[in-house]
């Protein structure tokens, strides 16, 4: 925990960055400056150390933040949470920038409070983000589910495919990068799918075949196998399963995901650099990879430090939200008197000039 901390402390800031700059007139420039989003509430599960990630996040992006964890670890959460208010009772940040509630009566009465709370971050079950979507109208940053997939293309190296398979399926099964649908090009049936399905089998992995790859898998433990049925592809496993599905080309895999997955992050195994550029572009996911696995959709292994929670909205934020996704941004107009009334297509009025500021530090 204490390396989470060193590592988002020597990130750079993230406030107060210029991310466009404009000289309208002569003494009237316009900046856009990053600056926090204020008073965050993050729902997470029964780990402990998500409270020091995310008061760290908070902390470095000029965010409040109340948090609520899951209540196996109550007593563990209140120790970090007095610990780090302690902390901060030796600087210039508020102890109270940091809150911990602890009922789930507090939730829903926070949920209520949109005037006061800028955005939502449930992590958890798809129960809970959906049911926090569901009954407040403060903006909810999160995802519902992790619906992942990974594509084994017809130009795929068997070695990297079974790897990339393998790993994205049993690294974490209950994580909500772990990949729950495979999908595998049909003209690589007879060399592929065996050697991909007898990894996962040495796993304890679950197959739930469509017929077309169930057909050309005979030998094939029979414990460990079942013919799916179309709700396979619309669920989160979240275990040692994972369903399968015969796709004839990358279009179609495209179209099976984007139709049944949930945005978060799919991968293509392949050699083809056009194809995987393909499925990259049009996939519509958080994240798109080539030739790697879906674990790592995650802030620490991006380099963020550590995460708030990932995101498969189409908003500020999406995949996995570190300090860049806890900032948002504001105008800053610089004048000398200027009025708009000056400016016009008529005669005697002034033209903007539009043009484009050097910027070499930040801005307060």
């Amino acid at each position: 925990m204490l390396k989470g901390v060193s590592d988002i402390d020597q990130l750079p800031d993230p406030t107060g960055q210029i991310t466009y700059s404009c000289k309208l007139d002569e003494g009237l420039e316009l900046y856009r400056v990053t600056c926090p989003v204020g008073v965050l509430l993050v729902i997470f599960e029964a780990r402990p150390e998500v409270v020091v990630n995310i008061s760290s996040l908070a902390i470095k992006s000029g965010n409040a933040v109340i948090l609520k964890g899951g209540k196996e670890s109550i007593l563990s959460l209140a120790a970090l949470s007095t610990a780090i208010q302690s902390a901060l009772a030796d600087t210039v940040i508020p102890p109270d920038a940091i809150q911990l509630v602890e009922t789930r009566e507090e939730i829903k009465a926070l949920l209520e409070l949109d005037k006061y709370i800028d955005l939502v971050v449930p992590r958890g079950s798809n129960s809970l983000v959906k049911y926090i979507q569901s009954n407040t109208r403060i903006p909810v940053l999160g995802h519902a589910d992790g619906l992942c997939s990974v594509y084994v293309d017809k130009d795929a190296d068997i070695d990297k495919a079974v790897r990339v398979v393998v790993d994205s399926k049993i690294n974490y099964p209950a994580a909500c990068n772990a990949a729950e649908t495979l999908l595998v090009n049909r003209s690589i049936l007879s060399t592929h799918l065996i050697p991909i399905t007898t990894a996962l089998q040495k796993a304890n992995v679950k197959l739930h075949l469509d017929s077309e790859s169930l057909s050309h898998l005979p030998s094939i433990d029979s414990s460990l196998i079942k013919e799916c049925v179309a709700e396979d592809f619309d669920t989160e496993f979240l275990d040692l399963e994972i369903a399968v599905k015969v796709v004839g080309d990358v279009e179609e895999a495209i179209q099976h995901i984007n139709s049944h997955g949930s945005k978060h992050t799919d991968a293509i195994v392949t050699e083809n650099e056009q194809v995987a550029k393909r499925f990259m572009q049009g996939v519509d996911a958080a994240g798109v990879y080539w030739n790697a696995s879906t674990r790592f959709a995650d802030g620490f292994r991006y380099g963020f430090g550590a995460e708030v929670g990932v995101s498969t909205n189409k908003t500020h934020a999406r995949g996995p939200v570190g300090l860049e996704g806890l900032v948002i941004y504001k105008y800053k107009l610089y004048g000398n008197g200027h009025i708009v009334e000056e400016f016009g297509e008529g005669s005697g009025k002034k033209k903007y000039l539009h043009e484009k500021i050097d910027v070499t530090e930040k801005i307060v």
